[in-house]
């Protein structure tokens, strides 16, 4: 999904200022997950998303858009974008409160690698040399963090919350990938999303 008024209003590099607040937040959310672990995943959805909602809206009446011209989405961009959203923080939440968050942490933060792979599915893409040595070297960095000094030790009693793990990034990396068939759906539509979700 795009929006064109990110690149074209304010300033030049708004978008990518935007963009760099999303990593303090991604950051946290494990942190903020696990301290929130007597919250059912349902629950913490909810709460989550009514947060993000209201103030997309907010910003959405600030900059005096009409909430039906970007919320009337094609049935399959609010699937995919309530899917994707709802989806990935579902699995997250579950496999943080059924497995360490570390551990959890790493096989959830597969989905750039997958996103790199997948990425090469869609039309016009083929897989290149570069997607096969950047997956590589992606995995084994992770690999050297599993198994480096034997620290992170999977137990088979965590199995819910390694598989939830491995849904979350499946999911995350689906929708990132996805998205880019949409290119025309305004990313404002993603307070509908959030409100559903």
């Amino acid at each position: 999904m795009s929006d064109a008024a990110l690149s074209t209003t304010g300033l030049p590099y708004k978008a990518t200022l935007i963009g760099a607040l999303a990593v303090p937040l991604w950051a946290v959310l494990a942190l903020f997950t696990t301290g929130a672990a007597g919250i059912p995943p349902f629950q913490l959805l909810a709460l989550s998303f009514a947060v993000g909602a209201c103030f997309n809206a907010l910003l959405l009446m600030r900059r005096g858009l009409s909430a039906w011209r970007v919320l009337r989405q094609p049935a399959r961009v609010w699937l995919l974008g309530v899917g994707g959203l709802f989806g990935y923080h579902w699995f997250y939440f579950i496999a943080l409160s059924h497995a360490p968050a570390v551990q959890a942490s790493l096989i959830a933060y597969l989905w750039p690698l997958l996103i790199v792979l997948f990425s090469a599915l869609l039309p016009g893409e083929r897989v290149r040399v570069s997607h096969i040595l950047g997956v590589m070297l992606g995995l084994l960095g992770a690999a050297l963090l599993l198994l480096g000094d034997g620290a992170l030790d999977f137990q088979s009693g965590y199995w819910l919350g390694y598989l939830a793990a491995i849904a979350c990034a499946l999911t995350w990396s689906s929708y990132s990938v996805l998205n880019r068939l949409f290119g025309g759906v305004s990313s404002d539509a993603v307070t509908g999303f959030c409100a559903v979700t």
